[in-house]
């Protein structure tokens, strides 16, 4: 299974617009097109409730509060329990699902979402859960720097962020007299 791939569904949801029916299914995206297809008003309703507590962890481990982050991903995997299964189309397509057979479309991508991040925060721990810096974005993600110094979601918010101050600095140096 790839833990890591299953940790960035649980920073895509929590990055999600979820104002509708629509919106959820373009978090599935091609790959995932079946949940797509499945999702009821029930799944948007349990996915927006998810989200809100996905980023509570992401805001737990960014402060240091490690045992709360801990405490609510151990209450999220009660919520939705891996339950893994066998699955594939042939011999040499076996892969592990991590939801019984039939599962709702919300309890698949939330078993492998929160357990993903669980694994994540013991392999690495919260230090490598980020929120972005850019005060304009808002968006949780998952540290993958080879020394812990990511402090954006995107190359295109570092950017942005950097050119903001830079501005800045150049209006306060031409207001601030020589």
């Amino acid at each position: 299974m790839n833990f890591d791939a299953y940790a960035r569904t649980a920073v895509e949801l929590v990055n999600a617009g979820l104002d509708d029916l629509d919106g959820l299914r373009s978090l599935f995206g091609e790959d995932l097109a079946w949940m797509g297809a499945e999702v009821t008003e029930k799944d948007l309703a349990i996915f927006r409730r998810a989200r809100r507590r996905l980023r509570d962890v992401f805001e737990y481990g960014t402060s240091g509060r490690d045992a709360q982050a801990v405490t609510e991903l151990n209450a999220l995997l009660e919520a939705h329990p891996v339950q893994p299964r066998i699955s594939g189309h042939d011999a040499s397509d076996w892969h592990m699902h991590v939801t019984s057979r039939g599962a709702s479309v919300s309890a698949e991508y939330l078993a492998g979402a929160v357990w993903g991040l669980s694994v994540w925060l013991c392999e690495y721990g919260s230090a490598r859960f980020g929120i972005c810096a850019d005060d304009r974005c808002g968006n949780v993600y998952l540290d993958t720097s080879s020394n812990n110094c990511r402090r954006f979601c995107s190359e295109r918010c570092a950017t942005r962020s950097h050119v903001a101050a830079h501005r800045a600095r150049k209006r306060a140096a031409t207001l601030t007299p020589a």
